[in-house]
């Protein structure tokens, strides 16, 4: 079509959204679905929070807000980045938006040209080198595969980092993967970002809450206060609070950088929903407790698909640290065939024989960035889980 802009073209659809509403339409058509390819979690967002909400429409609270959000949810933003980052924020330095993806977009398009460049480590969430095309950059590639843990090793920063470099964008605990950063793994990327003040970070702290086996989620403006001054730290409820519909993120990052996405915001969503803001004020300044029953459920449902998968099925997988995601590898299932007869050259092939011969939904690694592997969300029932695990492990038996 001739009319559509040239930026679009340069971007593709996200892969997570495509196949999970390929399982949404075949579960419609009556087929036995497990839908483990998005990311969300299925709990239901607390009773306090929803309260909230619906305080906040009787009592009117259903207008237009500040651009960049209510000064009460930036308050909230401001204590939670203190009391549990370290970060010495107040709300002028907040600002919040309609999803943490929101941030991103308005962070890079406030600020890419043309000719920049923007590292990204793979794998990658699906949208990341996407947003940075559409703002007419270019995403460089720094590759942590499972020999590292899918963790970005100083070394490889320092190997994609150029003149032209303008972000470094860092996620963690990751989707797809898992992996989380301790702190002194942090303190190696920190030294390389410190011997190049033309970088800034973007640091997407999205499932923070989410870190098991005991240990301590860390932020990189927290482990190297020099950085902060050119660093966004986003963060938001979905995740934390089960809330991926309510569509609130948030962030703190330089000032200059806030009044540029607010301006941008402005002219575009202008703010985000005001009876979602009022929820989000309850979410953070609310009781927390219910976190750790949550991490709690996901580590048990993480060990058991973790066990399953490598239970003699050609399998490979890591024992992922955060998030709810496994990233396991099918690279030695590769170039055989399936039970239904389907040649499986790519793990899209894997994933896409699996869909269609057991029912369950899975993310295929090429999508973020690294062939061989697939995604899949533990954010479901241990008894799907149990029965998704089940599912692949009959698929894998039959490749010949």
């Amino acid at each position: 079509m001739g009319f559509l802009s040239d930026a679009l073209s340069r971007v593709a659809p996200s892969a997570t959204v495509a196949i999970s509403q390929k399982a949404r339409v075949l579960a419609q058509e009556g087929r036995d679905i497990i839908a483990l390819s998005a990311g969300e979690p299925d709990f239901n967002t607390p009773e306090n929070v929803r309260d909230a909400a619906k305080r906040a429409m009787d009592e009117g609270q259903t207008r237009y807000t500040n651009v960049d959000g209510i000064i009460e949810l930036k308050q909230a933003v401001a204590a939670k980045f203190k009391r549990d980052n370290g970060l010495d924020v107040t709300a002028a330095d907040c600002f919040v938006s309609s999803g943490g993806k929101q941030i991103i977009f308005n962070a890079l398009m406030a600020t890419l040209n043309p000719g920049d460049e923007v590292v990204v480590p793979v794998p990658y969430w699906v949208s990341y080198p996407e947003i940075v095309r559409l703002c007419g950059a270019e995403p460089v590639f720094a590759v942590a595969d499972a020999t590292t843990g899918f963790k970005l090793s100083p070394e490889v920063l320092e190997r994609a980092i150029s003149p032209k470099t303008k972000w470094l964008l860092l996620n963690t605990p990751s989707n797809p993967t898992g992996a989380a950063y301790t702190a002194e793994e942090l303190r190696g990327l920190a030294d390389v970002l410190l011997r190049h003040p033309h970088v800034h970070i973007l640091t997407d702290d999205i499932y923070e809450v989410l870190v098991y086996d005991g240990k301590t989620f860390a932020t990189i403006a927290q482990v190297e206060p020099a950085l902060q001054a050119r660093t966004l730290t986003m963060n938001g409820v979905s995740k934390s609070h089960a809330m991926t519909g309510w569509r609130i993120g948030y962030c703190t990052g330089p000032k200059p950088l806030l009044a540029a996405m607010t301006k941008l915001q402005g002219q575009s969503t202008t703010n985000p929903s005001s009876i979602s803001q009022w929820a989000a004020v309850e979410a953070l300044n609310g009781p927390q407790e219910f976190l750790s029953e949550w991490r709690a459920v996901f580590q048990k449902r993480r060990d058991m698909v973790v066990a399953g998968l490598n239970a003699n099925t050609g399998l490979d997988c890591l024992t992922p640290e955060g998030a709810f995601y496994v990233f396991p590898s099918c690279a030695r299932l590769l170039g055989k065939t399936s039970a239904g007869g389907t040649v499986l050259k790519t793990d899209e092939d894997f994933v896409m024989a699996l869909l269609d011969e057991t029912g369950v939904a899975l993310v295929h690694g090429s999508a973020f960035g690294l062939a061989g592997h697939f995604r899949l969300s533990y954010a479901a029932s241990d008894e799907q889980l149990a029965d998704a695990v089940s599912r692949i492990q009959t698929f894998c038996a039959g490749i010949k």
